[in-house]
C-alpha cells in the first residue's frame, strides 16, 4: 500500500518508496477533475502512484501534466514511464533540462559517475526517452493552469542549474525540489522541523542558492512541499538556517580546498561535523547515530558536491 499524506488545497504526498520510508515524496495535486504530479521519483514509484491515485478515483487519463523540479534522477527518472502511463500528460522542465529528458543518455551517465553503473541500474533502471513534442519548457515567470488553476514557475539554481521552484497561486504554497533543503520526518520534534541544505553533485553554487532562497522567501509561503521529505512551514526561520549552513559547507569546502588526496574523507568528516553540530543547536534528542543514519547518503552527496564545487573554482 502507497504510503500517502493528504493535506489542504487538493495536495496530497505519495511516498515514492526510494531506499527507505519518507525519503522521497512525489506530489499529486488535484484540481477538480484533473491532476498533476509533482517530480516523479524512479520507475519503482510508478505502481505506488497508479495505486494512490485509484484510491482517490482518480484515473490516468486525468493527469494534465508530469512537473519536474529538476532533473536529478530520484526526481525525474521515472518521468518517462510515467508519460507512457499518462497519455494526456504534458512534461514541464527547466530549459536546460528538456534535452536530456528527450534523450537521457547524458543524464545517465553523469549518474553513473556519481554513482557506478551497477548501483544506477539498481536504483534507476532504465530511464525511457520523452518525445520531445510533449515536453514543454518552463523557464522563469512561465506558468500554466491545472483545470484554471494557475502554477508559476521561479528559476532556482543554486541546487542545480535546471532548477526551477513552482508557485500555487492557489494556496500560495511552493514546491521547492531541492533547493529549500531537505527535511526528513524522523527528525521532527515537538512540532518542529530539522532542515539541512543539500549539496549534492554536480552544480552546486552558493550564491544563485542564496538567491534562490530569498525569491521563495520572498513570496511568502505558508508551506514549502520539499522533495525530502513534503510540507514545511515556519519558512523565515528555515531560511535563516538554510542560509546559515550554506555559508557553513562553502567554507568548509575552502578550508579543505587544497588538502589532496584526503580532501573527500575530509569533506565527509566536515559535513557529518555540520549535520550533528545543527541536531544539537536545533535540540535533537536523537543519538548522534541515529541523525547519522537518517542523513548517511546525504553526507555522502554534500560531500561529493562540495568537491565538485571546489574543482569548478580552479
Amino acid at each position: 500500500m502507497p504510503r500517502i499524506t493528504d493535506y489542504a488545497h487538493g495536495i496530497s504526498a505519495i511516498d515514492s518508496g526510494y531506499h527507505r520510508p519518507m525519503l522521497d515524496a512525489i506530489h499529486l495535486m488535484v484540481e477538480g477533475d484533473r491532476a498533476a504530479i509533482i517530480d516523479t521519483g524512479t520507475n519503482d514509484s510508478v505502481p505506488l502512484v497508479l495505486e494512490a491515485m485509484r484510491d482517490k478515483g482518480l484515473r490516468p487519463e486525468q493527469v494534465d501534466y508530469v512537473i519536474l523540479t529538476h532533473i536529478h534522477l530520484d526526481h525525474a527518472g521515472g518521468a518517462g514511464l510515467f508519460m507512457r502511463e499518462f497519455p494526456n500528460a504534458t512534461l514541464t522542465v527547466h530549459p536546460r533540462g528538456a534535452r536530456h529528458m528527450a534523450d537521457p543518455a547524458r543524464l545517465v551517465a553523469g549518474t553513473v559517475a556519481v554513482y557506478g553503473e551497477a548501483a544506477t541500474r539498481k536504483m534507476y533502471g532504465e530511464v525511457l526517452p520523452i518525445p520531445a513534442l510533449r515536453i514543454l519548457e518552463t523557464p522563469h515567470n512561465a506558468s500554466i493552469r491545472l483545470n484554471g488553476r494557475e502554477l508559476q514557475f521561479l528559476d532556482t539554481p543554486g541546487h542545480a542549474r535546471h532548477h526551477v521552484a513552482i508557485r500555487d497561486t492557489s494556496s500560495g504554497h511552493i514546491f521547492a525540489g531541492d533547493v529549500f533543503g531537505l527535511s526528513y520526518r524522523e527528525m521532527d520534534q515537538d512540532g518542529r522541523q530539522f532542515i539541512l541544505p543539500t549539496t549534492s553533485p554536480a552544480q552546486f553554487d552558493p550564491e544563485p542558492y542564496h538567491r534562490s532562497i530569498d525569491l521563495i522567501l520572498g513570496k511568502k509561503p505558508e508551506a514549502v512541499y520539499l522533495t525530502h521529505y513534503s510540507q514545511v512551514q515556519d519558512i523565515p526561520a528555515k531560511a535563516e538556517v538554510l542560509h546559515r549552513l550554506v555559508d557553513a559547507h562553502a567554507e568548509l569546502g575552502l578550508r579543505e580546498k587544497d588538502a589532496g588526496a584526503s580532501r573527500p574523507e575530509r569533506l565527509r568528516e566536515g559535513v557529518k561535523h555540520l549535520f550533528l553540530e545543527e541536531a544539537r543547536r536545533w535540540g535533537s534528542r536523537l543519538p548522534d547515530a541515529r541523525v547519522l543514519d537518517i542523513y548517511s547518503n546525504d553526507v555522502e552527496l554534500n560531500a561529493q558536491g562540495l568537491g565538485f564545487w571546489l574543482d569548478s573554482l580552479e
